[in-house]
């Protein structure tokens, strides 16, 4: 018969061996490959991560649908700048959002490794748009001594071609994959609303879209605008023509006002976003989760009034418009294209009713509430 002394050893053995077993099932890896074809070794369903831009909160949220915030340690803070209506929304219901270290851009030379390393960081998620600043600064290398894993995601510079495989990058590293699936089916659903008409339009029946990048973010300064990718390329897939796109191949450029006056296109839609309080000078619309409807005219109504424009076509036919900004970095694009169908050719997409999208979207996927004005049209 063995000894209390024995059984007491083989229990301490059992209860070791049990928990280096538990140990070794909550560091899982799994291997990913991200969107900058980098082969990463990542701790699976992390507890702490850290997002490279904040408005990466915009996927994130679809995921952690009960708390988007309970796994982030830190962030830049461009959500709390440049979208403070989603930021005050999400914070109204997760209070400990407002605890979120601000690290500042990834790429900077005053950002902390250290902080990430004291913070317990299992894996960071930048953007896609900055992997050559990640490069050049040595972020990306910094991070691998400290055995930090780093991922690379993109729902800005070709939204339309990688949002779905970021989404399921993210929800695999994170363990929501049902969750990111219901999604993905609902993002193509929507897509395909759109595409399955406008393969009926023939090239010459089109309309020249112009898209001011920012419009009236900077009073003194006219214009910038998207070139063949993001907001350009939705234009294009959305049935209309992107002016941007036959004068710049990549994400955006500077355009003279007179070679816009003299091309005089089709249909103008100006992006907008409540940047008030980054820059309380701006004459942009203040579109979001806060806007009025009121506000949004006036704003509206200013940019179409600017020296010359009363002159162009779309102000003079109505179909002068601006659309929320914040579109352009968010799986939620495909919102903003069912509003550039309509304004494309609004016969064909009578019956499409973009509000309503988003409004189910945010019902379904979301923490939040849908409120506010995200896009607009001049009225007369």
């Amino acid at each position: 018969m063995r000894s209390i002394k024995s059984w007491r050893g083989v229990s301490a053995a059992i209860a070791l061996f049990a928990g280096l077993g538990l140990a070794q099932v909550s560091a899982e890896t799994i291997t990913v490959t991200d969107i900058a074809g980098r082969v990463v070794e990542v701790e699976k369903n992390p507890s702490r991560i850290v997002l490279g831009e904040g408005r990466m909160l915009y996927s994130l949220a679809l995921l952690d649908r009960k708390n988007p915030f309970q796994r982030i340690v830190g962030w830049k803070d461009d959500l709390i700048k440049f979208d403070p209506d989603a930021y005050r929304k999400y914070l109204a219901i997760f209070p400990e959002a407002a605890n979120i270290k601000n690290l500042g851009s990834p790429y900077s030379g005053d950002y902390s490794i250290e902080t990430l390393i004291t913070s317990d960081t299992q894996v960071v998620f930048l953007n896609l748009g900055n992997l050559l600043k990640a490069q050049e600064s040595g972020i990306l290398t910094k991070l691998e001594k400290a055995g930090i894993a780093v991922i690379f995601l993109d729902f800005r510079q070709r939204p339309t071609l990688n949002t779905v495989p970021s989404l399921q990058i993210m929800a695999r590293v994170l363990d929501k994959r049902d969750n990111a699936d219901e999604f993905i089916d609902f993002y193509v659903k929507n897509m395909s609303t759109i595409y399955g008409q406008v393969v009926q339009i023939k090239d010459k029946d089109k309309p020249i879209v112009f898209i001011e990048r920012a419009a009236g973010y900077n009073p003194a300064k006219c214009c910038n605008t998207f070139g063949s990718a993001n907001m350009g390329r939705l234009v294009d897939l959305a049935g209309g023509i992107n002016w941007g796109t036959r004068l710049f191949p990549g994400f955006s450029g500077s355009v003279n006002p007179e070679a816009l006056f003299v091309d005089d296109p089709d249909v103008i839609i100006g992006t907008g976003a409540n940047w008030a309080e980054a820059n309380p000078d701006t004459a942009a619309v203040l579109l979001g989760y806060e806007a009025e409807p009121k506000a949004v005219q006036e704003r509206l109504s200013a940019l179409a009034n600017r020296r010359g424009w009363p002159e162009l076509s779309a102000v003079k036919s109505g179909r002068f418009h601006t659309v929320y900004h914040q579109f352009y970095n968010s799986p939620y694009h495909f919102v903003a294209m069912q509003a550039f169908a309509k304004w494309a050719n609004p016969e064909l997409f009578k019956d499409l009713d973009p509000e309503a999208t988003f409004i189910e979207l945010h019902d379904r996927f979301l923490p939040i509430d849908y409120s506010g004005v995200f896009w607009a049209t001049l009225e007369k």
